[in-house]
């Protein structure tokens, strides 16, 4: 986020200076993993898709100014319950904004996808129009394009404190000693939001949740005879969703599922258990995908209480803009993200993503505390 907002506000012939206490282009923090899911029929609410939908065209101009893949529209699968939230939350998106979605019945299933096992009262739908966004290419291409609008990038910077000043000026001071005056601040600090922002005391944890590739004993779920999916089905710990092979093998994981951690002490070492916990939901659901286990990574959700994001304005501080809490579901949204963040920082309003202000998180903090034991 803090790269297509560096790139977008550089676009405005703002003078920018990104910081990355890592190196530009890590994979420590949320937004490594080779692939992340694009979908517009959004079963997390409805109120997301005008900002997929600019996000889709945003991902599709910055291919062409960078000359890279960003998006594969291999389709995305979606199996649940009848009646299912996830289900639901898709027709919900699909009939208010006419997203198409082809409901597979299940003689087309089993004739289309025959490499994958539907249970008895399940439903399919595909919809065509979704599928990958590579994240990796995607920070490269932000940094490549807000360098070529003159932003000025530092890898391995680590900021320490920011405060506004009595000149006026906010003051931001790094690890190394020297001390960056500006008019204007965003913050995109992922899993270390809470930490970087601490006076707003944001209600946020992180989660370690672990990506697994497999190497398939067939070709069956190769790009072009298998698309990508989620699945909701009943047993799972959390829902389970997955790329087809795009030649590194078949990825899954299981949403939103994994230990509570914190940023600086999350174990990225890849257990048994974390394998084994993949494999026996993918088995079921498509025999032959996990057949031999490759290569996993550990990433980090930072969850907000509803799950929803952060993006607003300081309450305290106008000039300061804040982006985090994606909660696992965040990086398709970078290039719209980033075009938000901006039009924060020049003073405009965005009513399409006042849902996703401070205000809600303040009434949500307030009454987890009044409930808190004591």
């Amino acid at each position: 986020m803090g790269s297509a907002a560096a790139a977008h506000l550089a676009r405005r012939r703002k003078r920018v200076l990104g910081l990355e206490q890592f190196d530009l282009g890590h994979e420590l923090g949320a937004s490594a993993g080779r692939t992340r899911i694009i979908r517009k029929a959004y079963f997390e609410g409805p109120q997301y898709v005008p900002l997929l939908l600019r996000a889709y065209d945003l991902w599709r101009e910055l291919e062409i100014q960078t000359q890279t893949i960003l998006l594969d529209l291999v389709g995305v699968l979606m199996v649940g319950a009848a009646g299912g939230a996830m289900l639901e939350g898709v027709r919900l998106s699909m009939q208010r904004y006419g997203v198409r979605i082809d409901e597979l019945g299940r003689n087309d299933f089993a004739k289309r996808f025959p490499q994958a096992r539907l249970r008895s009262g399940e439903i399919a739908l595909l919809e065509p129009d979704a599928g990958v966004v590579f994240p990796e290419g995607g920070i490269a291409a932000h940094q490549q394009a807000a360098r070529l609008a003159g932003a000025e990038l530092r890898g391995g910077v680590r900021v320490t404190s920011w405060r506004r000043s009595s000149t006026g000026t906010i003051r931001v001071d790094l690890a190394d000693g020297e001390r960056i005056e500006t008019e204007q601040l965003v913050l995109c600090a992922g899993p270390w939001l809470a930490e970087v922002a601490a006076e707003l005391e944001l209600p946020l944890v992180v989660q370690r949740n672990v990506q697994i590739w497999f190497a398939p004993a067939t070709g069956a779920f190769a790009r072009g005879r298998f698309p990508a999916f989620f699945l909701e089905r009943a047993g799972l710990p959390r829902p389970l969703y997955g790329f087809p092979d795009l030649g590194d093998g078949v990825k899954a994981a299981l949403h939103g599922y994994g230990d509570y951690t914190t940023a600086a002490s999350l174990d990225r070492d890849i257990h048994e258990a974390d394998i084994a916990a993949v494999k026996s939901a993918l088995d079921p659901w498509l025999p032959g995908a996990a057949h031999a286990f490759r290569s996993g990574k550990a990433c980090m959700y930072a969850l907000t209480p509803d799950e929803h994001f952060i993006v607003d304005r300081h309450p305290r501080d106008a000039g300061v803009v804040i982006a985090g809490g994606f909660s696992g579901h965040g990086y398709k949204f970078a290039p719209a993200i980033g075009e938000i963040v901006a039009d924060l920082a020049d003073g405009k309003a965005r009513p399409d993503s006042a849902f996703l202000g401070l205000a809600r998180l303040a009434k949500q903090f307030e009454g987890s505390r009044r409930n808190e034991p004591r």
